[in-house]
């Protein structure tokens, strides 16, 4: 595959992302000489891997993607499972969690950020052979559809869940439910399956207002202490202190930015893991809105390549992806920049493409790779992209 049949709009406004990470993951991690100064040097490797994968990942053609499913899953699944009897020597718990295998020279690996490639191309295969199986399908065959979908899904959900990381959960939910919305399945069934959860929601909110001592008792007793002091940091920051300081820091700095910025390399706030989960308060306290309005249109213009090329594929398998991928990142902006600022509770998400940290930014290059084979692999144009 030649380069120039690359989609060049989504390939630059990744390069001008991997620009800003650098600068800002550079200019976070030292201000207050905490952190290494090698970790630019790091994040730059790490999104030169990320280009060969994309690369490397743009070369395969639809039925080529299709094979390396399962096996990917199987291989992944196992080393999420094999956390919980991995020796922390290999694999050490960092912030009340073991997620990560210790690989020398390369640094860690988290085999959940590349659960989201397995879940997309699995699940993607699994509708279409459904879709393909029943041409009327009837509210029984599609009940087996999402059963089929549970059982490949669920157990490796859950396990990640223990490790634990509720964050990495709501990722997987936001984008494996858009792609049941696509998969044509009976509306009634859609009826049901969008009113357990919005009642769930609905019925903890309720609780939380009017019966906070039951809230407390029954339902936050059931998490482990580091998610319940997250949740009480972000309803009450101002009486957790400890627990919402991270918030409240990131909430400030953005604050002091202003409109235009302190200026590079003048951010005096200090923002704990300012280079990963909260890189946003870094670019906003140096740059300002204006800093911060530019970085939220390039991540959205990002989305907008994604759901154009998505839209011009005819095939379903690559609507199905596209719609997964586009619907994923969607949610992780919008999640980590919406808890920076104390709107959304703190999840460890991290910001795509701008966060530190090379299992994040290889696995979301593993999905452009998809991208760009959907890009690559229609051949009935209903716009040429290169003129969008």
């Amino acid at each position: 595959m030649q380069l120039k049949k690359l989609d060049s709009s989504l390939a630059i406004s990744l390069l001008l992302l991997g620009i800003t990470s650098c600068l800002f993951v550079h200019s976070s991690s030292t201000a207050f000489e905490q952190y290494s100064s090698l970790f630019i040097i790091k994040q730059f490797i790490y999104y030169s891997l990320g280009f060969l994968i994309m690369y490397g990942v743009a070369t395969l053609d639809i039925e080529q993607l299709k094979k390396i499913g399962w096996p990917f899953y199987w291989v992944i699944v196992a080393l999420t499972f094999g956390l919980f009897i991995a020796p922390e020597s290999i694999a050490r718990t960092i912030n009340e969690a073991k997620s990560w295998y210790q690989i020398p020279l390369l640094g860690s690996l988290q085999p959940s950020e590349f659960l989201k490639f397995a879940f997309l191309i699995v699940v993607s295969k699994v509708i279409v052979a459904h879709q393909a199986k029943y041409v009327r399908p009837s509210f029984l065959s599609d009940m087996r559809l999402l059963l089929m979908i549970g059982i490949i899904t669920l157990p490796p959900t859950l396990a990640v869940y223990k490790q634990p990381d509720t964050g990495m959960v709501m990722l997987y939910m936001a984008m494996i439910l858009p792609m049941i919305y696509f998969s044509g399945i009976q509306t009634k069934l859609l009826v049901i399956f969008t009113a357990i959860p919005v009642t769930i929601v609905g019925a903890i909110v309720i609780l939380y207002v009017k019966f906070n001592d039951f809230f407390t008792e029954k339902i936050l007793s059931k998490l482990s202490g580091h998610q319940v002091s997250r949740i009480y940091g972000w309803l009450q920051p101002y009486e957790y202190t400890d627990s919402s300081f991270q918030t409240r820091q990131g909430f400030m700095a953005i604050g002091t930015g202003e409109f235009t910025g302190k200026g590079y390399l003048q951010n005096n706030v200090y923002v704990p893991e300012k280079h990963t989960d909260f890189i946003f308060s870094a670019i906003a306290e140096e740059l300002g809105f204006v800093g911060g309005a530019f970085v939220i249109t390039l991540l959205f213009f990002v989305i907008y390549r994604i759901v154009l090329i998505t839209v011009e594929a005819k095939d379903p398998f690559m609507t199905l992806m596209g719609a997964g991928i586009s619907s994923l990142l969607a949610f992780q902006i919008t999640q980590n920049i919406g808890m920076t600022i104390g709107l959304l509770p703190v999840t460890g998400v991290t910001l795509p493409f701008l966060s530190y940290g090379g299992s994040s930014l290889l696995s979301n290059f593993m999905l452009m790779g998809i991208v760009m084979v959907i890009h690559n692999s229609y051949s009935g144009y209903m716009f040429k992209t290169s003129q969008v």
